[in-house]
This record gives C-alpha cells, sequence and structure tokens, in this order.
C-alpha cells in the first residue's frame, strides 16, 4: 500500500475528484479525512470503504472559513495522531463570465473558495508538519485555467493562477523542512462543477468554447485520483514546487 498509516485530508471530498482521491488513498492504506460543505457524498464514499476496511471519517467544512479550515486540520491530528497529507481540492467555477461583466460577489465568492481556502490550509497545516518534524505532502488541485487565459472566466482564471504562484512559493519555502507541495491542472473532467454558479455569459462562452474543440477527450475522475496517488506517495519524493497537467493532451496544442 503506497499511503499505509499516512493522515490525510481532503476538502471537496463529497464528489468528483475529491471523492474519487478520498476513495483511493483510503484504499492504498491512508486514514482519511473527507471535508465537504455537505454529507451526502461523503456518507455514500464512507460506505463504499467500508467493503476493504477503508478508514474515512467526515469533516463538515466551509472552506471559505479560516476557522473551520483549521479546526478540519485539528481533527484531523486529534483523531488520527497528525497530518501526513493534505489535498486541497474544493473550488467552484465562474460562469464564464469575463471582466466586464464581474460582479464583486463573484470575484470574492470564487477567490474565497478557490484561493483564500487554499491558503488557510496550507498555512495551518505547514505550522503542523513544520512543528511535528516529520515533514508532509500538500497536493493542491488547480486547473488548465491557471495555465492559460482563456478556459473560464476571469475570476477562476485568477484563482488559479494564483494557485499555482502559491503552490511554488510553498514547494520552495519548506523544502528544506521536509515537505513537497505541488499542484495538479485537470483539463475538462467528468465533474459535477459544470460552468458556474448561475447563467452562464455568451461573450464567455463563446470565447472559451473555440478551445473545446481542441480537447481530446473527457477525463475521469479517478484518473485525477491516480496522479494525486503517486504525488503523495514516496514514489514522487523529488516532484516539489511544480504543477502536474493532467489533460488528454488538450494544452500540447
Amino acid at each position: 500500500m503506497k499511503l499505509e498509516n499516512k493522515v490525510a485530508v481532503i476538502t471537496g471530498a463529497g464528489s468528483g475528484m475529491g471523492r474519487s482521491i478520498a476513495y483511493l488513498y483510503a484504499k492504498e492504506g491512508a486514514r482519511v479525512v473527507a471535508a465537504d460543505i455537505k454529507a451526502d457524498g461523503v456518507e455514500g464514499l464512507i460506505s463504499e470503504a467500508a467493503a476493504f476496511s477503508g478508514d474515512i471519517k467526515f469533516c463538515k467544512t466551509d472552506v471559505s472559513d479560516c476557522r473551520q479550515v483549521e479546526a478540519m486540520l485539528d481533527f484531523a491530528v486529534e483523531t488520527y495522531g497528525g497530518l501526513d497529507i493534505v489535498v486541497n481540492n474544493a473550488g467552484i467555477m465562474d460562469s464564464m463570465i469575463p471582466v466586464g461583466e464581474l460582479s464583486d460577489q463573484m470575484w470574492h465568492q470564487v477567490m474565497d473558495i478557490n484561493l483564500n481556502g487554499v491558503m488557510f490550509s496550507c498555512r495551518h497545516a505547514l505550522n503542523i508538519m513544520t512543528q511535528n518534524g516529520k515533514g508532509g505532502v500538500i497536493i493542491n488541485t488547480a486547473s488548465v485555467g491557471g495555465l492559460a487565459g482563456c478556459r473560464a472566466g476571469a475570476a477562476y482564471t485568477a484563482s488559479k493562477f494564483a494557485v499555482v504562484g502559491l503552490t511554488k512559493n510553498i514547494g520552495f519555502m519548506y523544502a528544506t523542512k521536509g515537505i513537497r507541495c505541488n499542484a495538479i491542472c485537470p483539463g475538462a473532467v467528468e465533474t459535477n462543477i459544470g460552468i458556474g454558479l448561475r447563467s452562464p455569459s455568451a461573450l464567455g462562452l463563446e470565447q472559451t468554447g473555440k478551445g473545446v474543440a481542441l480537447n481530446p477527450r473527457l477525463g475521469k475522475p479517478e484518473e485525477v485520483a491516480n496522479v494525486a496517488v503517486f504525488l503523495a506517495s514516496d514514489e514522487a519524493s523529488f516532484i516539489n514546487g511544480t504543477t502536474v497537467t493532467v489533460d488528454g493532451g488538450w494544452t500540447a496544442f
């Protein structure tokens, strides 16, 4: 088992990529805190993991709330006695809205979840990991939208570019403390994130849609989860401060 006895926290674990990551981590022997703002998806996940004696605990968490994020990580330490892996996966889309149509509310909502939530989690996890002296692994879910300018609207794009930069900074800053931090940049994956919170922008759809025909295929959450297992394992011990693009070749054109 690649993650035997490791303690892992995954946000957005109730559906999509987060759910698949939590499931595979448990299957690989990790003790998992599956965090989500809703319990429904995680309850089913816990039932599925019981088939192979997987150890998964639910922690209700709104990642835009710093206190809840810190409580989530403290819960992992209190429940399992430590913290080895954190996967900051929770995120939302932005209805493909370009800057000229962007409201303050949309901007702040996307940034609160996609960026601030990641920073809150990284900050507290890093303090825990440096204090225990054992090191650890942080994996942030970014996006091909954090590598190119028009895979989504302005808020989502800006948030994911920021996650990539934050990841690189953490990876180098904490490398000598035995902590690795990497970002996964998925392409189009079969999840429920869709295109956003409400009716999409016509201009945004028109412009972002120009690249859709170049996408070879949709990915499956399990394909991203396999990468997350590898990055969390000792097999990836020399991979740090970088991005791993998981998009079937979409951005290669």
